[in-house]
């Protein structure tokens, strides 16, 4: 099932990138900096790795917090990472990131990386492929669920989806949740 949008249309092309030798220090408040879950490890426009915020919790729940200097980016970032051409169907992406278990693909060619694509990229641009990640047990939006579960909040229910529109809190056009009698993005939903 060709879906005819291509990734190179939807992808990011402004990543956000450090070299490998970067320290998690920095690493984390670039994160926080540009509001990103993830960095990618570049060296002369080629992929390095690709370091998360899972990664970076993972070492501060094994080290103390001032190794985090000594520690460099490369150190903790997988070494096969699956990537992705900026040719292929949004639909090959889908089925990528669902083999891999992952949320996100690099866009390479020739060796070099272009841009970068996630699966909040490919529900923004075709809304109507969540409901087929979604049924896919094997292939949930882990997020949203350990976000509740770190929050606390009252329902130990996944959040539902309920339609892509303008947020009643903040206004950024996103997916969006009921919470309280409202209407919110996820990031709203998270602060409260």
């Amino acid at each position: 099932m060709k879906i005819g949008i291509k990734v190179g249309d939807i992808m990011t092309r402004d990543f956000i990138s450090v070299k490998p030798e970067t320290n998690l220090e920095e690493c984390a408040k670039k994160m926080m900096k540009k509001r990103v879950g993830s960095l990618i490890l570049t060296e002369n426009k080629k992929l390095k790795g690709i370091l998360t915020e899972r990664d970076i919790i993972w070492a501060i729940t094994k080290k103390s917090s001032g190794e985090l200097k000594k520690i460099q980016a490369k150190d903790l970032v997988r070494k096969k990472i699956v990537t992705i051409s900026p040719s292929s169907d949004l639909y090959d992406a889908l089925r990528k990131m669902k083999k891999s278990n992952y949320r996100w693909l690099p866009v390479l060619v020739n060796g070099k990386i272009i841009g970068f694509l996630t699966l909040k990229d490919i529900l923004k641009i075709e809304p109507s492929l969540f409901e087929i990640v979604y049924s896919h047990k094997d292939f949930e939006i882990r997020e949203e669920g350990q976000k509740l579960k770190r929050k606390n909040l009252r329902t130990s229910e996944k959040p539902k989806f309920i339609k892509e529109d303008l947020c009643e809190e903040c206004g950024s056009f996103d997916f969006l949740y009921k919470l309280d009698g409202r209407l919110i993005c996820g990031e709203c939903r998270d602060r409260m």
